[in-house]
């Protein structure tokens, strides 16, 4: 790595989500299904916000950065159809967490996804901001709308999304992925384990041979390539714009459903 993305990396590490302890504490709380369902409303929405390229690519190669708009690219292209696989996982892990089959049938995406609304809107729902139509948190939405910025073609937007698209894999193979891994297998709360076919989106996602290590991989070395100094000035505050909105969406999961929140009022 260059200079600038040995800075950058750095950057991301040191950022209070690279360590935040929401999965963690997911473990330690053992939620009921009901919020478990809540969470994975929250997160599969979040996720699916990070996985099309809209005009980011496109953008990038506009603006001459030719090798980046392949880097980038490419990770559009390994990110498709995830969604299907990401709504399976979750109603298999709130069936196990019920001990029944709340999830009927776990490869309709949209009835799965339907009942992750149902809990997200009956146990957060009362919060400030709260959208009924989507059920997403303020929190949620404001992560989202970093990603509805590619959108955008313009040179600095773009500049930022690059540090947005480095710290989204970053986070996602360093935290995100390990904590889900963290608390739905090596709890043993779920007694699920990688190679079951339910649970086929964390096991591709997983690992040095993951998507995610690879994801990872492709945006340092895009970063990297950026050498003008007010270019690298916009991707470390794309990167914080995704940092600062996802420790938010964090802290609020964590803090309402899991660290001091619904899971031990409900235990109480």
């Amino acid at each position: 790595m260059d200079t600038f993305a040995e800075k950058i990396v750095e950057h991301v590490k040191g950022h209070r989500c690279y360590s935040h302890p929401v999965f963690e504490n997911w473990a330690k709380a053992n939620p009921a299904p009901e919020v478990v369902g809540a969470l994975f409303h929250q997160i599969q929405n979040f996720c699916a916000s990070t996985r099309p390229g809209l005009n980011f690519p496109d953008a990038l190669k506009k603006n001459g950065l030719t090798d980046q708009s392949a880097l980038m690219q490419e990770i559009v292209e390994s990110e498709a159809n995830h969604g299907p696989e990401l709504a399976t996982m979750a109603g298999h892990v709130v069936n196990r967490a019920a001990g029944e089959r709340v999830c009927a049938d776990l490869y309709d995406q949209a009835a799965v996804e339907g009942k992750l609304k149902e809990f997200s809107d009956a146990i957060l729902g009362a919060l400030p901001g709260y959208d009924k139509k989507s059920g997403l948190t303020t929190q949620a939405r404001e992560a989202i709308a970093v990603f509805e910025r590619r959108m955008l073609s313009d040179k600095e937007s773009t500049y930022r999304n690059l540090g947005t698209a480095l710290a989204l894999e970053m986070i996602s193979n360093r935290q995100l992925i390990p904590g889900e891994k963290h608390c739905l297998i090596d709890s043993g709360l779920y007694k699920a384990d990688l190679n079951e076919a339910e649970m086929h989106y964390l096991l591709e996602h997983w690992g040095e041979v993951g998507a995610e290590q690879q994801h990872e991989k492709n945006a340092i070395e895009a970063i990297s390539l950026v050498g003008d100094h007010r270019a690298q000035q916009l991707v470390k505050e794309g990167a914080d714009d995704f940092l600062n909105s996802l420790t938010a969406l964090w802290d609020l999961l964590d803090t309402s459903l899991l660290q001091s929140g619904y899971a031990r009022r409900l235990a109480a």
